[in-house]
């Protein structure tokens, strides 16, 4: 059973950077494609981005397209989000979730991924 760990998160101001970490446990997460998703205040969750197992794919939401990097270290069972040029609207928790090697596809929709972290709040302000 894998689980996972967000972190990382904080208060920025805006064109700042943040690295986010969702540090997993279990023996087969390598197994696992990976997506980040963010919720803010009084929306829905969205998606933001997705690797792949290996992280040979990528994939990203056209709002944080160029300013957002996905990546991972399967040796330290780890997927990063490096947030770069933050704006105020980039303000959410933000979530990271497992997506079963039982998909063919590496990204998919919210209810095709599980188990999920409990979240980090990234917050950027002046």
């Amino acid at each position: 059973q894998v689980q996972l760990v967000e972190s990382g998160g904080g208060l920025v101001q805006p064109g700042g950077s943040l690295r986010l970490s969702c540090a997993a446990s279990g023996r087969t997460f390598s197994h696992y494609a990976v997506g980040w998703f963010r919720q803010a205040p009084g929306k829905e969750r969205e998606f933001v981005a997705a690797i792949s197992w290996s992280g040979s794919s990528t994939y990203y939401a056209d709002s944080v397209k160029g300013r957002f990097t996905i990546s991972r270290d399967n040796a330290e069972n780890t997927v990063y989000l490096q947030m770069n040029s933050l704006k105020p609207e980039d303000t959410a928790v933000y979530y990271c979730a497992a997506r079963s090697p039982y998909y063919t596809d590496f990204k998919g929709p919210e209810d095709e991924y599980d188990p999920w972290g409990q979240g980090t709040q990234v917050t950027v302000s002046s």
